[in-house]
């Protein structure tokens, strides 16, 4: 991370995962899920309205079909607790992990004009998530579209079935 975001209020600094409720998966799966939250923290915009005491950190929890997005201050006082349901993203990640399933069968025997198709759809679904994802949090912080689009990948990462 560079200087500038260093100093920067309205970030999250690190996000963790509630080995409690989230337990680890297979290696493949860790390894996303690492990757997509270096990304998320490395570039993102993150504001609790009517607090200027970030950067964040956040902790991710899972209770059945819902995940928790507890969001604290550098001085680990809690600046909001976030719950929400992953019942509306089951039908749209239902599609977005069979989309990324063809696309990846079709990088080893497709022709490179069939898998931009793919890809686009791929990337249309992402970018869907990423909208739901932001409306879901639109009340409780605010964050821009980049931020939504990394964590909707991580959401999405927590819920593959490998």
């Amino acid at each position: 991370m560079n200087a500038l975001n260093d100093e920067r209020r309205d970030r999250l600094s690190a996000v963790f995962l509630d080995e409690d409720t989230i337990p680890r998966g297979q290696i493949d799966a860790d390894h996303e899920r690492t990757v997509a939250i270096f990304d998320l923290v490395e570039e993102n915009a993150f504001a609790v309205p009517g607090r200027d005491d970030g950067p964040y950190t956040m902790t991710i929890s899972q209770e059945e079909s819902k995940f928790t997005f507890d969001v604290r201050t550098s001085d680990g006082e809690q600046a909001v607790s976030i719950v929400v349901s992953m019942t509306p993203f089951r039908s749209l990640l239902k599609d977005y992990f069979m989309v990324c399933e063809t696309y990846y069968s079709a990088i080893r025997t497709a022709s490179p004009r069939q898998i931009e198709a793919i890809d686009r759809e791929r990337t249309k679904l992402h970018n869907e998530g990423a909208e739901l994802m932001a409306n879901r949090l639109n009340e409780k912080v605010t964050i821009d579209q980049g931020t939504a689009r990394r964590l909707f990948t991580l959401i999405s990462t927590l819920r593959w079935k490998i």
